[in-house]
């Protein structure tokens, strides 16, 4: 179960709860599930009973024992804990790993892509200036990913498919017509940026795209030279080393006679939080106009994979196990993860570095 389905999970208990009459109140567009802070309980947390107490006139107590009858049985769930004033927490089943490795390979790169903001219409202002374009298409391919009508005020955007990465910097794509008519009565949005230099020539479109895209919209760009050294201390080399890595143990891993394959639970908290939590980054990142996060979630997944890795092949006169093939199953589904990422800020994922 993904921080994604949990969300969802937690949304249909709100709904039961209010259909059978235990709750009186609206039930919220969403629920925001975390990751679980120090002295929690469980992988998982909600304050979801803590928003709607106001609102149902009720404790959050109350309102988190309602739900958590609700959700005590539900599948991948191992326990469901109320702490403090009212938080959810939630311990997944320990076999939660396989369900989300599985679940990557199923989605490919369109892992973390739904439909939460389906129904939303978003128009942005037409752009000159190169970053605030390039930002902005980036947050109109994140929007898209999860079902939102997106695009530019006039009916064209940049040229930037929504699976497709770019390949050439923003100022040289062609146009092409917006397949969806904007809204009458949509005002057109912007997203305010720090302008800063662009030297797309002299650095390449990688990594021109990842100094204007991994700082903050409001940031000045990130300095482009140290980008373009290949070293572990440039985090653009270090996601794009973590894909290729995966690649390679998947290559050496065939060379000795087995493929991956998520058999048994392998224990991987920091990897298996950072692949869980994609789609929940995705979406937050739409939602806030910030492709930053992409890129700071991407730093964190490729390092947790290159801390993974030394245990993904055997050693020595080590036989290939079930161990392994879960172990390289888990390794695949890192570098989906990381190959989708980069795709969505249109960077390019090479397989040799």
């Amino acid at each position: 179960m993904t921080p994604a389905d949990l969300s969802l999970t937690v949304l249909h208990a709100v709904r039961r709860a209010v259909d059978d009459g235990a709750l009186r109140v609206d039930v919220p567009p969403t629920v925001k599930v975390e990751r679980a802070r120090p002295g929690g309980v469980g992988e998982y947390a909600s304050n979801v009973a803590l928003t709607l107490s106001r609102s149902a006139g009720r404790t959050a107590l109350d309102i988190a024992g309602i739900l958590e009858e609700r959700l005590r049985d539900t599948p991948g769930l191992q326990a469901v804990d109320v702490t403090g004033p009212g938080f959810l927490n939630f311990t997944l089943r320990p076999d939660a790993g396989g369900e989300l490795v599985r679940a990557v390979r199923e989605a490919g790169h369109a892992y973390g892509s739904g439909t939460a903001l389906a129904g939303v219409t978003v128009r942005f202002a037409d752009l000159t200036e190169s970053r605030a374009l390039l930002v902005t298409e980036t947050v109109v391919r994140l929007l898209r990913s999860q079902g939102a009508d997106a695009g530019f005020a006039q009916g064209v955007d940049a040229g930037l498919g929504q699976d497709q990465p770019a390949q050439d910097a923003p100022t040289h794509a062609p146009p092409r017509a917006e397949t969806h008519a904007p809204a009458p009565d949509a005002t057109p949005q912007r997203i305010h940026v720090h302008p800063g230099p662009y030297e797309p020539r002299s650095l390449g479109v990688d990594a021109a795209r990842w100094a204007l895209l991994r700082a903050a919209p409001n940031d000045r760009p990130l300095d482009g030279p140290p980008l373009l050294v290949q070293h572990e201390r440039n985090p653009l080399f270090r996601v794009r080393y973590a894909h290729s890595r995966v690649r390679r143990l998947l290559d050496n891993a065939a060379q000795l006679g087995f493929g991956p394959a998520y058999e048994i639970p392998v224990h991987a908290p920091e990897l298996l939080g950072v692949l869980g939590d994609h789609p929940v980054v995705l979406l937050t990142a739409a939602r806030h106009r910030a492709p930053d996060r992409v890129a700071r979630h991407l730093e964190a997944t490729a390092d947790a994979l290159l801390a993974f890795q030394h245990t993904v092949l055997p050693l020595g006169d080590e036989k290939p196990s079930a161990a392994h093939r879960s172990r390289l199953a888990l390794a695949e589904a890192a570098g989906t993860v990381l190959a989708g990422g980069l795709s969505v800020l249109g960077i390019s994922a090479p397989e040799r570095i």
